[in-house]
């Protein structure tokens, strides 16, 4: 079951080669090439080399007069980095990397990893919460972890404090996984060193920045989609109303996620966001045998092996504008809107709109947001 829940499938040929792994690792380093674009370049050009190739023409199309890729040698230092602190990368595409994770609109092209496979070859869900977490939040945290891992899933968090922190704990010995905002090889908290090198020890760390980053408060957001992307379910056992965890609530709602909450006393602060998730249709969570019952439904509702698709739709034909760049920016503004809404909007295709919003980004005037979504800048 492991092997149809998490394979890949996709438009192109993953890495197979120390050359191609190279040109991947320089591709999605070059300025202004993040998840999406990435993507986008790969199925336009269908290798990272041939994308390299292209992108200083495509970057002065979009008006910028010097645009210098990724080098081969700044690579070549991250790859050798990473051999030396016992990281391997694993590429979107191949079949180590999950599925669940690749299904997102900006899945990580190339990820750091320190640790075992085994805990990818799970079903996952992520276990996140407060820092600041009370002791029954705490203990709340480790007996699901718990529950959860003896049942056969492997528990993602993010290695913070707290909640993270009890997750990881109690699910080392059934599997875990810590996905870090900063290189993999970096340890945020510092408390948190030795229970960091026990989940590359017995679980999995990892992470899509470069080795050796040190973690930013910018890191964390993209980070958090990664962990509600791994997962087939989020729960949420303590959190502010305007804490952090709730931006992973938000990925995974776009992800199509489940989202559980574990309900608090309305007067601690720490159950605020909890009981809003819970007020606005999470799924209320008692004990394991709760979570358990929703994770057996949604599991349920897995496509079976071998079943057909339904047909995507065909998109318009495309008619370009004649100043194509200048509509899409009429259409964009501060706040981030889907690319499904642009394309919708502009009543043409993904074909002509997606090769315009890479030109747009490289120039510095559209920016790219988790989610699959844009703003103007």
């Amino acid at each position: 079951m492991a092997k149809d829940l998490f394979s890949s499938h996709p438009p192109f040929t993953p890495p197979t080669t120390e050359e191609d792994r190279l040109s991947w690792l320089r591709l999605i380093r070059s300025p202004r090439v993040g998840p999406t674009t990435f993507h986008r370049l790969m199925r336009e050009h269908g290798s990272a080399q041939a994308a390299l190739d292209a992108l200083p023409k495509v970057a002065q199309a979009a008006g910028v007069a010097s645009y210098t890729p990724f080098t081969a040698d700044q690579a070549q230092a991250e790859i050798e980095l990473a051999r030396a602190k016992g990281a391997r990368m694993l590429c979107f595409g191949t079949q180590a990397y999950p599925q669940s994770l690749a299904a997102t609109a900006d899945a990580p092209p190339v990820l750091w990893c320190m640790g075992g496979r085994k805990p990818l070859a799970q079903p996952m869900v992520a276990l996140v919460g407060a820092r600041n977490a009370s002791s029954l939040g705490t203990r709340m945290a480790r007996m699901l972890a718990e529950g959860l891992g003896l049942a056969g899933y492997t528990i993602v968090s993010g290695l913070a404090r707290g909640i993270d922190t009890a997750a990881h704990q109690a699910s080392l010995k059934t599997g875990t996984i810590a996905v870090m905002g900063g290189g993999v090889d970096v340890i945020y908290p510092a408390e948190n060193a030795v229970l960091a090198a026990a989940i590359s020890d017995q679980g999995l760390r990892l992470s899509e920045q470069p080795m050796g980053t040190y973690p930013q408060a910018r890191h964390f957001p993209p980070r958090n989609r990664i962990i509600s992307g791994l997962s087939m379910a989020v729960i949420v056992v303590e959190a502010a109303e305007k804490s952090g965890t709730l931006i992973t609530v938000k990925d995974a709602l776009e992800q199509g996620r489940e989202v559980m909450a574990v309900p608090g006393h309305p007067v601690d602060g720490r159950a605020g966001g909890c009981n809003r998730l819970i007020r606005e249709g999470a799924t209320l969570i008692r004990n394991v045998e709760d979570v358990l019952e929703v994770l057996q439904h949604l599991r349920d509702d897995i496509p079976k092996p071998g079943s057909t698709p339904a047909a995507a739709p065909k998109g318009p034909k495309a008619a370009a504008p004649s100043d194509l760049n200048a509509a899409i920016l009429s259409l964009l503004g501060p706040t981030p809107i889907h690319e499904d809404m642009v394309i919708r909007d502009m009543g043409l295709s993904a074909a002509v709109i997606s090769p315009a919003l890479v030109a747009l980004e490289l120039d510095g005037a559209v920016q790219r947001h988790p989610g699959g979504l844009v703003s103007r800048v």
